[in-house]
Order: structure tokens, then C-alpha cells, then sequence
């Protein structure tokens, strides 16, 4: 177990922790780039400004954990989850976050650019001032989801899709399909 673990700086990329236990990790800055972490667990780990690029966290447990600046480029998080994370400020272009449980989560400014979140549940997150234009929301729940300044231009939603009550999404240029 890696749990408690000081790896701030580290360069991990390309390393396999498939299943391991990073949970409370101090990862800070770490590169962690094409890393293997699928299932690994992160509760409650430190990830400010760490390298995730391409990085596979497929079925990861990252509830809790800090990814403030965090970049998570083209980063594999299916089935993921994210509850009460904080991804202030973080880059997510290009992720794959299908059917991952994002719920409480804190994505104040981030930057979710054509991200896939079919099937997602973001219920009750945080997404004020969060780009999400060419993102996939097919049967995403974003009820009750904070959307307050979000760039939808060019999303895509379906009628499994959840909103806020009264929200427009024809105004905030989502494409229904």
C-alpha cells in the first residue's frame, strides 16, 4: 500500500499502480502521464497540478481527492468516481468520464472541453463558469448541478438527459438530439 504516501515531484508516468492504494497520497506536481491507474484508489489524495495526461484511472476511486489545477488531458475515468472531488481550474480536454459518479464535485473554471459524459451524474456539482462546449451529456444527470456562467456551445443531449428545473437548453446552445 502507497496510502499516506509522499510522492510530490515524482515522475511516474507510463508507471502501472493498477489497483493500488494511493488513498490521502501527497502527489502534488507528480507526472503521472500514460500512468495505468485503473481502480487504484485515491480517496482524500492530494493531486494539485499533477500530470494525468492519457493516464487510465478507469474505475478509480477519487472521491475526495484534490486535482486543483490538475491536468487531465485525454485522461480515461469510465466509471470513475469523483464524488466530492475538487477539480478547480482543472484540465479535462478530450476525457473520457462515461457513466463516472461526479456528484458534490467542485469544477469551478475547468475546463471539460469535448469531454464524454454519457451517463454521467454530475447531480449537485459544482460547474460555475466550467466549459463544456462539444461535450457528450447524452443521458447525463445534471439536475441540480450549479450551471451558473457554463459554456454549453456545441453539447450534445438526448432525452435521457437531466437538467435544473427551467433551464434552457436551446439558450445555452446545447444540441438535442
Amino acid at each position: 500500500t502507497l496510502s499516506e504516501v509522499n510522492l510530490s515531484e515524482v515522475n511516474l508516468s507510463e508507471v502501472n499502480l493498477s489497483e493500488a492504494n494511493l488513498s490521502e497520497a501527497d502527489l502534488r506536481w507528480a507526472d503521472l502521464t500514460e500512468a495505468n491507474l485503473k481502480g487504484a484508489d485515491f480517496s482524500g489524495a492530494d493531486l494539485e497540478g499533477a500530470y494525468l495526461s492519457e493516464a487510465n484511472l478507469d474505475g478509480a476511486n477519487l472521491s475526495g481527492a484534490n486535482f486543483t489545477g490538475a491536468i487531465l488531458r485525454w485522461a480515461y475515468l469510465s466509471d470513475a468516481t469523483l464524488d466530492g472531488a475538487t477539480l478547480d481550474g482543472a484540465n479535462l480536454t478530450g476525457a473520457n468520464l462515461r457513466w463516472a459518479y461526479i456528484s458534490e464535485a467542485d469544477l469551478e473554471g475547468a475546463n471539460l472541453t469535448g469531454v464524454n459524459l454519457y451517463g454521467t451524474d454530475l447531480g449537485g456539482a459544482n460547474l460555475y463558469g466550467v466549459n463544456l462546449g462539444g461535450a457528450n451529456l447524452k443521458g447525463a444527470n445534471l439536475g441540480e448541478a450549479n450551471l451558473t456562467g457554463v459554456n454549453l456551445t456545441g453539447a450534445k443531449a438526448n432525452e435521457y438527459s437531466k437538467w435544473p428545473t427551467g433551464f434552457d437548453l436551446e439558450a445555452a446552445g446545447v444540441i438535442f438530439e
